[in-house]
């Protein structure tokens, strides 16, 4: 059953995303009839037609090449790179359309797209979006050397600034989102604002960028920094140094060797120095103390404390709700998201650079994982879609050889100066882009496939730790519990 469900979401991702290119397309082929202009092809993908069929004198077709769409126009200027040559079109003796008309024609794509972002969109105002948070933006703990260590950041400090934008979550709206921020920082430090013991501090971190291999994107930007969290016990691992410890499900762990706790992480990070620590606990409002002794598990090489689990059942820190935004606050939230991501990849001083686009695989394989997701995956899928046309509508618009931009930006040039381009050094840019965009299309695919094979899938990897002696369990059994 899975591998058909699967099969379905991917049926469903290659629809979508074709329906996508062909809203695009189709504001292109009837802006183009519209004006009264020759179209020689409608072709979805790039690339030599794996099916084509010709009606009204119009080649319709989809290529091999999964890389978007066009509209073949031999009025416009020459796509020959990417679209082919159409026997005997250099025959016809065709003039080309007035600057006017090839502007409109250009236009009506990223228009179309626009259009489609705002349909979308009123659907999404119906059925209402997920809103998925960490609803918090107090540190629950720092790791030690970190720069955020380093920097005097501390647990228990809570974040009301990144660079000098307000935020109000650890993750969920990218605008307001601690996350994001620090990822699409700029320059040598990282700036924080924030609250201690009831005052406004400002602090600049350093930050670090954890090594990837040649075949992933470079990772975000890091300063070591955990939010908040329950510190709930759910469940221990037989023989591990939480049982032996006399650590039971539904106990708060509260501090460890004095230093109160925020988050599951410290208890962690304290027993991989492999040295015994103390733990504060509660118990049904009892408070106790018992002495940790970190263990090494059977075929692992670092030392553990033996909690399994903890039990986020009661968090407060996790929100799910439904909101329903209007279309122009979705629309303007994505142009926005947009402007900056733009901004943040030409940037010198951002660590965001090309290689964090998608390609047209990514972007499938994040429909793929958005329809998995149970109950309200396909509300996701519809948010993205209105995130992803107000993209395309955009970056088309780039005055860039090939794209929509780069059409209307030399027709201006034609109506400015009375004269078209030379077509030999429009053919040959033309030709240049097109190999240009073919193979960073090819590395950003490659940086997705990598990421893709090495993403982790979450699940805690099973550990096991050896029985104790004799001697341990007596010695575990006349661990009182010390109130």
């Amino acid at each position: 059953m899975d591998f058909l469900y699967n099969i379905f979401i991917i049926i469903a991702v290659v629809l979508i995303f074709n329906f996508v290119i062909f809203v695009h397309e189709l504001g292109h082929f009837l802006a183009a009839k519209w004006r009264g202009m020759e179209v020689d092809r409608f072709q979805i993908w790039f690339g030599k037609p794996i099916w084509k069929k010709t009606i009204g004198g119009v080649q319709y077709g989809l290529g091999f090449i999964p890389f978007g769409g066009f509209v073949s126009l031999p009025q416009m200027a020459s796509m020959e790179g990417a679209e082919g040559k159409v026997e005997g079109e250099d025959k016809r003796g065709l003039k080309a359309a007035p600057p006017l008309d090839r502007i409109i024609v250009a236009f009506a794509g990223p228009l179309f797209s626009f259009g489609l972002a705002v349909v979308v969109a009123c659907v999404v105002w119906g059925v209402g979006k997920p809103d998925t948070r960490i609803d918090t933006t107090t540190l629950g703990y720092v790791q030690a050397g970190s720069p955020a260590a380093i920097a005097g950041l501390q647990a228990g400090d809570k974040i009301i600034e990144v660079e000098g934008n307000a935020i109000d979550c650890w993750a969920g709206p990218p605008e307001t989102s601690l996350v994001f921020n620090i990822a699409l920082s700029e320059g040598d430090t990282v700036d924080f604002k924030i609250i201690r013991d009831g005052k406004e501090m400002e602090i600049s971190s350093g930050f670090e960028i954890p090594e990837t291999t040649f075949y992933q994107r470079r990772a975000m930007r890091r300063v070591g920094i955990m939010h908040e969290n329950v510190t709930i016990v759910k469940d221990v691992y037989p023989n591990g140094p939480a049982a032996l410890a006399g650590l039971k499900s539904g106990d708060v762990v509260t501090h460890v060797n004095g230093q109160a706790v925020y988050s599951p992480s410290a208890v962690h990070s304290e027993a991989l120095a492999g040295k015994p620590f103390e733990v504060t606990y509660t118990r049904q409002g009892e408070v106790l103390k018992s002495m940790f002794t970190p263990q090494k598990p059977i075929d692992s090489g670092e030392f553990d404390c033996g909690i399994k689990s903890w039990d986020y059942s009661t968090s407060t820190v996790y929100s799910e709700g439904t909101s329903n935004p209007t279309p122009l606050a979705q629309v303007s939230s994505h142009v926005r998201m947009m402007w900056t991501t733009i901004t943040k990849v030409i940037s010198p001083k951002s660590s965001i650079g090309p290689q964090h686009l998608q390609s047209p695989v990514g972007i499938g394989l994040h429909y793929f994982d958005l329809l998995k997701i149970p109950d309200h995956g396909w509300r996701l899928m519809l948010v993205f879609t209105v995130l992803l046309n107000v993209n395309l509508a955009i970056l088309n618009l780039l005055p860039l050889p090939v794209l929509d931009g780069g059409h209307i930006t030399t027709s201006f040039f034609e109506i400015i100066f009375r004269k078209p381009i030379p077509a030999r050094i429009m053919i040959t840019v033309q030709n240049s882009f097109v190999l240009v965009l073919f193979s960073f299309m090819l590395f950003i695919l490659f940086k997705d496939v990598g990421d893709r094979a090495s993403k982790d899938d979450g699940v805690p990897e099973k550990i096991e730790f050896a029985a104790p002696s004799a001697k341990a369990s007596e010695g575990a059994e006349n661990n009182d519990l010390e109130q």
